[in-house]
């Protein structure tokens, strides 16, 4: 039976991901800074896919390909549901910011990205590429690794927290999101760390309930990356946002008790 390593994947990704943006951070030159994003990126993917072909069990690789690759036992009700979920949350958020006096105005598409320096290539094609490597990355390996020995409850916190903190080194790198929003206020780049947890257990709801699939992760967490960006919500909404997001997240976990309190698949995830 093969033994996941959660502790070796993630101190791996870290120090390999964090090394490439430190690089970016001192040596902001352009093309150096473009490099070490992309790089850094790179990683999570990259350390899955090593760590699980490198390994000595048929039925780890048989389970990366079936969760890439096998689109036809993708289930599109889920998928759909997450959409909208996700749709509802965003216009919950705008509504709810008029409160606070932000304008309707917020329904409507941006015509600019939020981040810069990324050279040849272009902002859509960023935003898939940052989607697919990431999930390829957590769902390949990172994800399983941990709810190996928990439940997806316990497990989505971990992640949760874990994913937030990867992000950290973007927060100094100029062109990116990240970078912008701790520019603005530091309480901005707080409220973007917060609301990875809740979010963490919307994307386990997606993944789990597509039998593992990191295909439907791979479109669900595009869907997110673009609505985030081109939906021109402000920051104090996104702040709201948050709170919606824990209220979303709360209910799918009440809804869903079996699927994120039961330990069966606990020592058995390839079973």
């Amino acid at each position: 039976m093969y033994i996941y390593r959660p502790k070796r994947f993630y101190i791996t990704v870290f120090a390999t991901t964090w090394a490439f943006w430190l690089f970016a951070i001192l040596f902001n030159d352009g093309l150096t800074n473009t490099l070490g994003m992309i790089l850094g990126g790179l990683c999570p993917a990259t350390v899955a896919i090593i760590t699980v072909f490198t390994s000595k069990s048929d039925a780890l690789k048989k389970d990366f390909k079936r969760k890439i690759f096998n689109f036809w036992k993708l289930k599109p009700f889920y998928i759909f549901a997450a959409v909208i979920l996700f749709s509802a949350i965003v216009a919950c958020s705008i509504l709810l910011s008029t409160i606070f006096g932000e304008s309707l105005g917020q329904f409507s598409f941006t015509k600019d990205f939020s981040f810069s320096g990324v050279g040849v290539m272009s902002a859509f094609a960023t935003i898939f590429l940052a989607a697919v490597l990431e999930e390829v990355g957590w769902r390949g390996y990172g994800e399983d690794s941990i709810a190996q020995y928990h439940s997806w409850f316990k497990e989505s916190i971990i992640f949760g927290f874990v994913w937030a903190l990867w992000h950290l080194p973007l927060f100094w790198i100029p062109g990116t999101y990240h970078y912008e929003i701790r520019q603005m206020n530091v309480l901005y780049m707080l409220n973007f760390l917060i609301s990875v947890v809740p979010m963490g257990f919307i994307t386990t709801w997606v993944y789990v309930k597509n039998g593992r699939s990191m295909l439907a992760s791979i479109i669900f967490h595009l869907f997110i990356n673009f609505m985030q960006e081109k939906i021109a919500m402000t920051q104090n909404t996104k702040c709201v946002e948050t709170l919606v997001v824990v209220v979303a997240a709360t209910i799918i976990v009440l809804t869903n008790r079996d699927m994120f309190f039961e330990k069966r698949h606990v020592g058995h995830i390839l079973e």
